[in-house]
């Protein structure tokens, strides 16, 4: 076999490698700006995620999402706000928790040095717990990020192929008793190639897309333990007012409360701290002054009737009686 022949037989092969079958014939009109687009870059092929059914029972959960932090050294801020993002949108398809505004939180949170460390102090939880009537909050990190760049260079036939890998933390805060209830991790991985043949086709530079698939791909690791240990925190209210018998609660109708629901009025209780860190661990459960009935359900909040008890003032915890 000649040189040329040769060639061309090994130029026809990559061909077929590039365009799935080098003998096909051209669609009518087909020239370089078809080929071109047959070599788009196109993601690898990822398992699809079932959409998750999420039975709930009882009130819904107000829950706070605080702004990742970006610990790796890559992306600068924009990998936190994704990270909090994806959470946001994966919490709120589940259709069981209510899920608070990130700029009310951080008109409550401040922009100190959560947005460094990412930690949430039992007292600036229990703070946002207060203003915003939020049970839970949660927070995290990405600790590590990057991305790779391999292919394949055979002059006529050029491949590339971008990898981006994370990890991503996850921490859960009773917003009640700034207690830590759940911390979790996950990792993610999403490809992207780039084909060129014959100087036709991508020549692919970073998408910032493929950080973000790799985020969500780490994230939805953890989901099912996150939602589980969130639905197993115990809903809690707040007093907003009384007038007479009347007692309002600051939970409106999404929150999932119905007439005749029993509930109770508590104080909130002492803090448990450790006698070594000085760490605030949790409270005590405080004790009962009262039981209400639920009689109404408004937009916003709630009004029950005063069964029993005495002495309920505003900012009194409430609970569901079980």
């Amino acid at each position: 076999m000649t040189l040329k022949a040769l060639n061309i037989g090994c130029l026809a092969a990559l061909l077929a490698a590039g365009f799935g079958c080098a003998t096909a014939p051209a669609p009518a009109g087909g020239g370089p700006a078809q080929q071109a687009q047959m070599t788009q870059a196109q993601p690898a092929a990822q398992p699809s995620v079932p959409a998750r059914q999420v039975t709930h029972k009882g009130p819904k959960l107000r829950v706070g999402i605080v702004e990742f932090v970006n610990k790796s050294s890559y992306g600068a801020g924009r990998l936190g706000t994704s990270a909090s993002d994806i959470l946001t949108t994966e919490l709120f398809k589940t259709g069981a928790f209510i899920l608070v505004e990130r700029d009310k939180l951080k008109q409550v949170l401040g922009e100190q040095a959560l947005g460094q460390t990412g930690v949430v102090s039992a007292e600036t939880a229990a703070q946002a717990g207060k203003v915003l009537g939020l049970n839970a909050l949660v927070t995290g990190s990405i600790s590590q990020f990057g991305v790779s760049t391999g292919g394949a260079d055979y002059g006529v036939y050029r491949q590339k192929v971008q990898t981006a890998k994370c990890a991503v933390d996850v921490r859960v805060v009773d917003a009640t008793t700034g207690q830590l209830l759940f911390a979790d991790s996950g990792k993610g991985e999403f490809e992207r190639k780039a084909q060129e043949v014959l100087g036709l086709g991508t020549r692919a530079g970073y998408d910032e897309t493929l950080g973000q698939e790799a985020l969500r791909s780490a994230i939805t690791k953890f989901m099912d333990n996150l939602v589980q240990k969130l639905q197993s925190v115990e809903w809690s209210g707040a007093v907003a007012m009384v007038s007479g018998t009347d007692v309002y609660i600051n939970a409106g109708r999404d929150v999932g409360l119905n007439p005749g629901d029993v509930l109770m009025v508590q104080t909130l209780g002492q803090e448990i701290i450790d006698p070594q860190t000085k760490v605030v661990l949790g409270r005590t459960r405080g004790a009962v002054k009262a039981e209400l009935l639920v009689t109404e359900i408004d937009e916003r909040f709630t009004i029950a009737k005063v069964r029993s008890g005495m002495g309920i003032q505003v900012g009194d915890l409430v609970r569901i009686k079980k």
